[in-house]
This record gives structure tokens, C-alpha cells and sequence, in this order.
């Protein structure tokens, strides 16, 4: 197999999680990249595999040979999506220590910059999934819940500690998830609030939302 057959079949990857907030490129082969961006640009039911082939530089059957249905396709952008997440949120909270706070804090950070940084690929990942094949959504499903269950469960440790006041951690806990996941549908790199001021300020109030006054 050349060079440029490998680098089409290989298995979507990311970058080492070794400084959680660096984001590199994805590593999205070309048929995955021409994917993400029509999924994201028109929907998965309003792009044809023929689109992608053509904005991939292939032609059809070149596209199949690697990935053989667009159904394929969009798994493989939501593996991507999901393995760089719950890699990256398993780095942060082992960085953060102990500390229920500092976990929390770094936890929620990863959320946001994720949905910055990452941001056509959380969209699909978020939007997509009433497209998914239904075996692949029950796994898919389940390992977007863990992620949940990671902030649900440093919540309670924080409420535990008496850290945080919220009466409601569970619900404080979901609230918080869906403030961070909505960041990838608005964000944009040449907006006036920069990826800094928008974790400064969304941790603020992700701090409010569980009760931390310290």
C-alpha cells in the first residue's frame, strides 16, 4: 500500500493529550475532513457520498475502497469526536489532583476549549446522532454518557466536601454539560470573546451553578 493509501485508511486519530489544552489538528484523513465539513456545512442527509468523494479528491469507488457506506464515515468522525474527548477529560482530571474544585474546574475547561477548538466536529457529533445506524448509537450513546457520569460524579465529591452548595447536583451537573456542548454552535475563532475570556467567564458561571463560593 503507497503512502497516500495508508494515510486514507488509517484509523482517525488525534494529538497526545500530554497538555490537555493544546490542540492540534485532529489528524482526519482527507475523505474524514471532506466529510466533517459538508456534515457540518449541509447535514448528513443532505450530502452525497459523490461530495464527498469530489471534495476528497477521489472519485466514488476510490472513496469506498476505504470507507464503504457515508454511514462509515460518520462513525468514524464521532470515534475521532469521542476518543479525543474522554482521553482529554481523563488527562485534566488526573492533572487536576484531588482537589474536587480543581477537578471540576479542569473538567469543565477541557468541555469548552473542546467545543472551541473542536468545534464542526462536536457540532456533528452532537447534532448527527439521530443518523446513526441504531447498534452504533447504543455504543455511541454509552460512551457520551461516561463522559457525563465524569462531571456527575466530581460534582457530588464537590457537594460531598461541602465545596459546593447546589441541592441539585446531578441536574447542576447536566446544566453545566449542555452550557459547554451549545459553545460549538456559535463560537467563532474571529469573534470579539477569545477562547481565554470564554473559559474565564463560563467557569464563572459554572461555579455558580453548583454552589462554589470560594
Amino acid at each position: 500500500m503507497n503512502n497516500q493509501a495508508g494515510q486514507l485508511s488509517r484509523e482517525p486519530g488525534h494529538a497526545s493529550v500530554a497538555d490537555w489544552r493544546e490542540f492540534a489538528d485532529a489528524g482526519l484523513a482527507g475523505p474524514l475532513k471532506a466529510a466533517l465539513e459538508l456534515f457540518s456545512e449541509q447535514g448528513y442527509h443532505g450530502s452525497s457520498v459523490r461530495e464527498i468523494a469530489n471534495r476528497a479528491g477521489l472519485s466514488v469507488p476510490g472513496l469506498y475502497h476505504y470507507y464503504p457506506s457515508k454511514q462509515a464515515l460518520l462513525q468514524a468522525l464521532l470515534d475521532a469526536a469521542m476518543g479525543d474527548l474522554l482521553e482529554r477529560s481523563a488527562v485534566a482530571e488526573t492533572a487536576a489532583g484531588a482537589d474536587p474544585v480543581a477537578r471540576f474546574d479542569a473538567v469543565v475547561e477541557l468541555l469548552l476549549r473542546f467545543h472551541m477548538y473542536r468545534r464542526e466536529l462536536a457540532f456533528v457529533a452532537s447534532t448527527e446522532i439521530r443518523s446513526l445506524d441504531p447498534d452504533y448509537r447504543v455504543g455511541y450513546i454509552a460512551r457520551r454518557d461516561q463522559q457525563q457520569r465524569t462531571l456527575d460524579r466530581i460534582v457530588q465529591d464537590g457537594k460531598d466536601s461541602g465545596d459546593f452548595t447546589t441541592e441539585y447536583p446531578l441536574d447542576a451537573s447536566r446544566a453545566i454539560t449542555t452550557m459547554c456542548v451549545a459553545v460549538s454552535t456559535w463560537y467563532r475563532p474571529s469573534g470579539a470573546l477569545g477562547p481565554d475570556e470564554l473559559v474565564r467567564r463560563y467557569l464563572s458561571v459554572a461555579r455558580q451553578t453548583v454552589g462554589y463560593h470560594g
